[in-house]
């Protein structure tokens, strides 16, 4: 028995535009059967109507839909119970995490039950395979000692932004194609693309701005951290190691130019792997004394480097109009320093705007339009991975875009 989640029904709603697809992918998400009556209630909500669903739940608005196809009744009339239940309808009774016996006058009885449809073993091999891989590595970071510069030099902000590892893009629907390997294809071309156009800057400190839909989807069921469910390449546990290889190699690139400040924005499509996979990194670079991380769960990050304030958040969240006032009430720096922005993700387009004294700026996204972007016209902005040149006393003074 589960009660109805009003904030994913909206959000859900939010994307379809349609009550019905939302009352069928809810039932879907849930692992429940799809029923007129649930169509209405979901309909309700989405009508803000007044319903009080603390006490309103799924079982109750379905419990008499499939009541004679799996009938707890025995021949003489009497009810089986639960281990008779399972072992006639061929039911794996350990499976059994929680039941409830449902009757009605006139009807019979069924048994409602929840069973732990996902097993261990995937998992299991999952980590085993993660932990092995972090273990036998031949090559692990080691610090690097480094020489002052006589010449002026800038910090290097690094942000693929919404690389959605995961994600599945086919051009005989879309116009073009996007899967695992094209998406780490991308993502190394985009930095090297970086790197070679900014040669000619003194490069002291690199901001790599990590999580921001890395991986696209958050569930076995391949959905979100929502439920919201997505097309998809592979499964959730190799996208993680793919996306902790990727990261692993251009940190590894990237410290061959300069040290980095590693920080994290929770994002949408992956608000729990991607803080797993985030620390994960983390730990992996532990030893090594030329990087730092901010990889808490919050969800707007502020790093300082000299007369600069530099804030990133995925952009799902506070408006952007809001976010200059948060960073004035969020860093101690905001009075030490004049230069100050905020880059956001999550809308896969540019945009740029300053708000009094700080510009926010939202960044292009690599990955490619799936089927739900195209059918509802969300195309066609240039696919990149950017980055920008901040200046000790000037702040951003160059953007770099590598398109594709």
């Amino acid at each position: 028995m589960s009660k109805y989640n009003k904030e994913e029904i909206l959000e859900l709603y939010a994307d379809e535009k349609n009550k019905t697809n939302v009352a069928k992918l809810y039932c879907k998400s849930k692992g429940i059967h799809y029923t007129e009556t649930i169509r209405k209630t979901i309909s309700r909500i989405i009508n803000l109507e007044d319903i009080d669903l603390e006490n309103t739940t799924i079982t109750d608005t379905n419990q008499y839909e499939n009541i004679l196809k799996l009938s707890a009744l025995k021949i003489d009339g009497s009810i089986m119970t639960i281990s008779e239940y399972c072992d006639f309808y061929k039911i794996p009774f350990n499976d059994v995490r929680t039941y409830k016996l449902v009757t009605h006058t006139g009807k019979g009885a069924y048994y409602n039950i929840a069973s732990n449809i996902i097993k261990n073993g995937d998992s299991d091999e999952f980590f085993k395979k993660l932990l092995n891989d972090l273990s036998n590595l031949k090559t692990l970071p080691i610090t690097i000692n480094r020489k002052p510069s006589k010449h002026e030099e800038f910090l290097l902000v690094v942000d693929p932004a919404d690389i959605h590892i995961g994600k599945l893009c086919e051009s005989f629907e879309t116009g073009e194609d996007y899967n695992n390997q094209i998406a780490v294809q991308k993502v190394k071309e985009g930095i090297e693309g970086i790197l070679d156009k900014v040669k000619g800057f003194k490069i002291d400190k690199i901001l790599f701005v990590g999580g921001n839909d890395i991986l696209h989807i958050d569930s076995p069921r391949r959905t979100t951290t929502s439920g919201t469910f997505q097309d998809t390449d592979g499964m959730w546990y190799s996208n993680f190691l793919i996306a902790k290889q990727l990261y692993v190699e251009i940190l590894t690139r990237l410290l061959e130019v300069a040290d980095i400040h590693f920080v994290y924005n929770p994002s949408n499509h992956d608000y729990v792997n991607g803080f797993f996979l985030a620390d994960v990194i983390q730990t992996y670079f532990k030893d090594c004394k030329n990087i730092t991380f901010d990889c808490s769960i919050s969800h707007r990050k502020y790093y300082r480097y000299h007369d600069n304030i530099i804030g990133s958040t995925h952009g799902d969240g506070a408006k952007n109009d809001n976010l200059a006032l948060l960073m004035a009430h969020e860093t101690t720096d905001w009075g030490e320093c004049k230069n100050r922005y905020i880059y956001t993700h999550h809308v896969h387009h540019k945009t740029s705007k300053d708000f009094m004294s700080v510009t926010v700026e939202s960044l292009r996204s690599p990955s490619g339009t799936d089927s739900w972007h195209h059918r509802n016209g969300y195309t066609h902005s240039p696919k990149a991975i950017e980055g920008f040149i901040h200046s000790k006393k000037h702040g951003q003074i160059a953007r770099i875009t590598h398109l594709f």
